[in-house]
């Protein structure tokens, strides 16, 4: 593997949700944790602190909104800058994981499970972080 990362956290960033995720890079698999609320992005950090407290990940994944065309968007650099904070206020190291489609891919998970269309976000929000730091450990696992 290319970092040395064996407990992370996964994010999948929204205004008003954050999606999270936590997996273990020996397995290169994720489970869902309960999504975050936000304030136009900005999320209770005591919740967070309290996350990384439980699972003392070794460093954090935060998907990458970019555009179809893999420009930067609003969100992507919102985004970014959440993944800078994250470094900042918890000393441990970000990474950034393309997540284009990730919410779309996670609601035909939902739905492909038997899942409501009218999807409850908890699940789409925490799948879409599963597959965002599962397609990350994917990459770094593959290329070490």
């Amino acid at each position: 593997m290319s970092t040395d990362v064996n407990t992370c956290l996964g994010f999948d960033f929204g205004t008003r949700r954050i999606g999270v995720a936590v997996g273990r890079s020996l397995l290169g698999t994720a489970s869902p944790l309960e999504p975050l609320a936000a304030r136009d992005g900005i999320p209770d950090w005591a919740e967070i602190e309290r996350i990384v407290s439980e699972w003392k990940p070794d460093g954090f994944v935060v998907g990458l909104p970019l555009n179809m065309d893999g420009t930067d968007s609003e969100m992507s650099r919102r985004a970014t800058k959440f993944g800078k904070r994250l470094q900042g206020r918890f000393n441990k190291p970000y990474f950034m994981m393309d997540e284009r489609l990730s919410s779309h891919e996670a609601k035909g998970y939902v739905i492909e499970r038997g899942g409501d269309r009218d999807f409850g976000r908890n699940s789409v929000d925490g799948i879409a972080a599963v597959l965002i730091l599962e397609s990350w450990f994917a990459q770094n696992l593959n290329s070490a």
